[in-house]
């Protein structure tokens, strides 16, 4: 803006007009240094043509000063009248700055007229007051006095005059214990104590120049508290009772104690306790004494000594200072807080059976007890006795504690149920609120008495056992019971019996089960019966019982047959139905009659040329050619001959059932030899030899052609096997073997 102005005026001057608008410009006037914002300095008027009725188009301002200052400013008056004011700021300070400015004033109407004058305005000193340097100049300055201090000089007031005139200091009020020198140092002029004297001063510091212009500043002298005092307890309460087992946490006394040193303020005490408690701790800031261990009057040391002494101490620092002490004693009332216990809390005993009614079995009283200090909460009864079979028990009292049966018990008896152990539970409790109880478990184990002796299932037992049983087998079980409750352990034993003249005993008894087994192989062709004893014991009582075995007969005897080996040579043009060289066998068998044995020809009888007769109902069979030899058709091939023969005994005329007995099994080993005529032509087979010649054909790394080779010879061997077997099964259905030649003596 100021720059577009001086562009006005330049052009105005250079167009050579020079309208009068500011009227009373050029001007000088006057203003007081310091002068506040807003003070008038000048007041001029515009006069406006009547050409221009607008009126003004720029208002005065002040476009320029030299030397340059923001301190003045124009403003409006109204009616075009306007006046130049301060603006404060900066302040116009005599001593520091410039005595005149000179303002330059541009003015424009609606026409486009312009006007630029001066105003020159000087600035004239007065008398200003004395000023505070330093702290005193911003705020109120804050003394600290110990208390106890010696009087000294305890502050320096600096304070200047602007006119450098020489300035004088005072006091007020004056009845303090201060005072204040002509170069401004404040003294105090007494030893001060804070218990007693006020605790703080303030004190009105004052100025004045040769004028008697002044200026005053507080300064506020606080008297510093020092620990010089001791502290004393306030409580008196010097006893306390509390009951046992509280929790912790619980206040038990508010300690309380006063410092002289802090009379108008909280005292800033610490608490503590000297003595060494584990029951008790207290605040250190507020002295409230609490339980923090558990207190139980019914146990050593509290038992013998319920009082507990407790030392307070009380300090005013919370390192060293001043302190005090006071002994407080708190005593400890039992309460009824223990059950009464048992030691042991479950107790067994046993009785017989046949126990009689009214015998004692426990005193309960005598392992009972309640640890309650005081005999009003230690007291306690028994009662409340219960459980099974409790009806066949009872107290003697409540007071004593006495148990005692009411009734024998059977255990063989059904309403006992076969019971052994009785559950019973008794409540032991305290006479004294509120009532603590206890359970005691009683256990009664009731002996059985052996009443009865045992009894077997049978007074006699008979078993038939067949003379080929294997060593170890059962035969047979016998069994006795007891009627005692609970079922006595029975064992068993073999008391007389079952022995033979090579064997002690023959048989075996299991002890626990009964069960019946035999030791050695069984004869029927030696021995056919075994009368035993057998005996069952429950411990002390015995029983016995007779057991009577049977064995029974079986075909357990291979036949043995003469010759068992034999070599012959037959003509190859040898009749049918000769007897071979005369060749006969004979047999021989223990337990099977001679008309039992059959005779098969089971191996070496290719194309059935061999038989025997009869082939069954005798001890002896001749050997007979069946058929004829045929080697020129190639019917047969073989000259030499081994025939396996099997000789059973299975008796046929037995009347007996088959399915008891085994059929045992002999064999006879013959060799034949044909002999062929001179002019018979043996066909053989041409022989030759294959040499065959081998050559490695294959790296090392072809590993897979010789397993591909012999994978395909294991396959085709197979296969050959394969094929064998089924031609045998097709031979064996189409030709008749030896076994089912015909009995018929040829």
């Amino acid at each position: 803006m100021k720059s577009m102005l001086l562009l006005l005026i330049l052009l105005g001057v250079v167009s050579g007009r020079r309208p009068q608008l500011l009227q009373g410009l050029p001007a000088t006037s006057s203003v007081e240094e310091n002068a506040a914002a807003g003070v008038t300095v000048y007041t001029f008027n515009v006069t406006v043509s009547p050409l221009s009725p607008e009126g003004v188009a720029i208002l005065p301002t002040i476009v320029n000063s030299n030397p340059l200052t923001e301190a003045f400013d124009i403003e409006s008056k109204g009616d075009l009248e306007y006046r130049v004011v301060t603006t404060g700021n900066p302040v116009l300070d005599y001593e520091t700055m410039p005595k005149s400015f000179d303002l330059q004033i541009f003015v424009e109407d609606a026409n486009g007229r312009t006007d630029l004058n001066t105003l020159t305005v000087r600035v004239t000193d007065k008398n200003e007051r004395p000023v505070f340097q330093g702290n005193m100049a911003i705020q109120t300055v804050t003394i600290y006095i110990l208390e106890g201090t010696r009087p000294e000089r305890i502050y320096q007031v600096d304070a200047a005059d602007p006119e450098n005139a020489e300035l004088k200091y005072s006091l007020l009020p004056a009845p303090v214990p201060f005072l204040v020198s002509e170069s401004g140092a404040i003294f105090s002029t007494e030893v001060f104590d804070y218990e007693k004297d006020p605790h703080s001063y303030f004190l009105n510091i004052t100025v004045t120049d040769p004028e008697g212009l002044n200026s005053t500043r507080t300064v506020n002298i606080n008297i510093i508290n020092i620990n010089d005092e001791r502290p004393y307890f306030s409580t008196k309460q010097r006893i306390y009772r509390i009951p046992e087992e509280q929790s912790p946490g619980t206040v038990v006394a508010n300690i309380t104690a006063t410092d002289p040193d802090d009379e108008d303020t909280p005292s800033r005490l610490f608490y503590s306790i000297q003595s060494s408690d584990r029951y008790f701790s207290i605040n250190p800031s507020t002295g409230v004494l609490q339980v923090t261990g558990r207190i139980d009057r019914d146990a050593p040391p509290l038992w013998i000594h319920s009082n507990i002494s407790v030392i307070v101490r009380v300090q005013d620092s919370a390192s060293g200072g001043h302190t005090s002490e006071m002994e407080i004693t708190i005593i400890i009332d039992d309460i009824n807080d223990n059950p009464p216990e048992c030691n042991p809390s479950t107790f067994r005993r046993e009785a017989n059976e046949n126990t009689s009614a009214g015998t004692f079995l426990l005193d309960l009283r005598n392992y009972c007890q309640d640890i309650d200090v005081d005999p009003s909460n230690n007291q306690f009864n028994f009662n409340g006795l219960s459980g099974f079979g409790s009806n066949n028990f009872a107290l003697e009292s409540a007071v004593s504690g006495r148990l005692m049966m009411t009734e024998s018990i059977d255990l063989e008896n059904p309403a006992n149920l076969g019971v052994e152990v009785y559950s019973l539970t008794v409540r032991v409790q305290d006479i004294a609120c509120p009532n603590y109880s206890n359970i005691i478990y009683i256990y009664i184990r009731i002996k059985p008495v052996n009443d009865f002796f045992p009894v077997f299932s049978n007074l006699s037992y008979e078993f038939n056992v067949p003379e080929i049983t294997k060593v170890g087998s059962r035969i047979g079980r016998v069994n006795a019971r007891d009627k005692d409750w609970p079922p006595s352990v029975i064992t068993y034993s073999i008391v007389a019996g079952g022995g033979t003249r090579d064997y002690t005993n023959v048989f075996w008894i299991s002890p626990t089960k009964g069960d019946l087994k035999i030791l050695a192989r069984l004869d029927y062709e030696t021995t056919q019966k075994y009368i035993l004893i057998v005996q069952a014991s429950d411990q002390e009582k015995t029983a016995t019982a007779s057991v009577t075995v049977n064995v029974l007969e079986v075909n357990d005897e291979e036949p043995v047959c003469s010759p068992d080996f034999y070599s012959l040579q037959i003509p190859v043009s040898l009749a049918v139905g000769t007897n071979i060289n005369g060749f006969r066998i004979e047999c021989q068998d223990r337990d099977s009659d001679p008309r039992s044995f059959r005779y098969f020809i089971n191996e070496g009888n290719v194309n059935n040329h061999f038989t025997f007769s009869p082939s069954a109902g005798s001890n002896t069979s001749r050997l007979i050619l069946a058929s004829r030899f045929d080697y020129e058709s190639g019917l047969d091939t073989n000259w030499i001959y081994k025939l396996r023969v099997y000789i059973t005994d299975d008796n046929l005329l037995s009347a007996r059932d088959k399915t008891t007995h085994l059929t045992k099994t002999g064999m006879v080993t013959l060799n034949i030899r044909v002999i062929p005529n001179p002019t018979t032509v043996i066909t053989t087979t041409p022989g030759f030899t294959l040499v065959t010649k081998k050559e490695n054909l294959y790296s090392e790394s072809a590993w897979y052609v010789p397993f591909v080779i012999t994978l395909g010879s294991l396959l085709l061997l197979g296969l050959l096997g394969y094929l064998g077997f089924l031609l045998a099964t097709w031979l064996r259905t189409r030709c008749p073997g030896a076994g089912r030649a015909d009995g018929t003596p040829l």
